[in-house]
C-alpha cells in the first residue's frame, strides 16, 4: 500500500475516533454539569461546528486539487 493512501485513510479514522470520543466527553460534560436540553444542545452545535468546518475544509483542499 502507498504510505500516501495509508495516511490518508489513517487521518480520516483517527479524526473520527477523535470526534467520537471526544462527543462522548461533551455528553459527560452536560451530564455532569445538569446543563439540561438546551445547555447540551449548545455543547453539541459548537462541537458540530468544529466538525463541519473540518470537512468543508478537506472538501476545499481536495477541489483545488492538493
Amino acid at each position: 500500500m502507498d504510505p500516501q493512501v495509508f495516511e490518508h485513510w489513517m487521518m480520516i479514522g483517527l479524526i473520527s475516533l477523535l470526534v467520537a470520543f471526544m462527543a462522548f466527553i461533551v455528553w459527560d460534560l452536560a451530564k455532569k454539569s445538569q446543563a439540561g436540553r438546551y445547555g447540551t444542545l449548545i455543547l453539541f452545535g459548537v462541537l458540530g461546528l468544529g466538525v463541519v468546518a473540518f470537512v468543508i475544509k478537506e472538501i476545499v483542499v481536495a477541489s483545488l486539487g492538493h
